[in-house]
């Protein structure tokens, strides 16, 4: 099937009004979606204050959306797991948990390569008050 740009497009458009709908619905329901946002807001401020480096801020936002890309990911594991099996079930239980792992993992990597990223200049800044 031969599709003209017009279709082409309307279907762009419409593919990014349903993201953009997973992320509103996200937010409506996630509590961590919201921390993992407001420590990214937090990072972005402390960034601004301690001058970070282009790569720096790269890093940054790298990890920004790889932890708020995990979350929306355990979400959708979450949801597809309530869907197919409503009731309480091991293997299942097995699933989210370990979907709530990843969003662990990437969360923790933030931390330490934050640490790694603030801490010296934090360091710079106590030393010269």
């Amino acid at each position: 099937m031969n599709m003209g740009l017009k279709d082409r497009i309307k279907r762009l458009v419409k593919s990014f009004k349903y993201a953009f709908n997973g992320f509103k619905w996200a937010l409506k329901t996630e509590q961590n979606l919201w921390v993992h946002l407001i420590v990214s807001f937090l990072v972005i401020i402390f960034g601004l204050i301690l001058n970070l480096n282009l790569i720096e801020w790269c890093i940054c936002l790298s990890l920004f959306a790889l932890v708020i890309g995990a979350e929306l990911i355990n979400t959708a594991l979450e949801r597809t797991v309530d869907l197919l099996e409503p009731k309480y079930n091991e293997a299942a239980k097995v699933v989210k948990d370990t979907a709530a792992a990843f969003v662990l993992v990437f969360a923790l990597l933030s931390v330490i390569i934050g640490i790694i990223v603030f801490l010296p200049k934090i360091i710079d800044l106590w030393r010269s008050l």
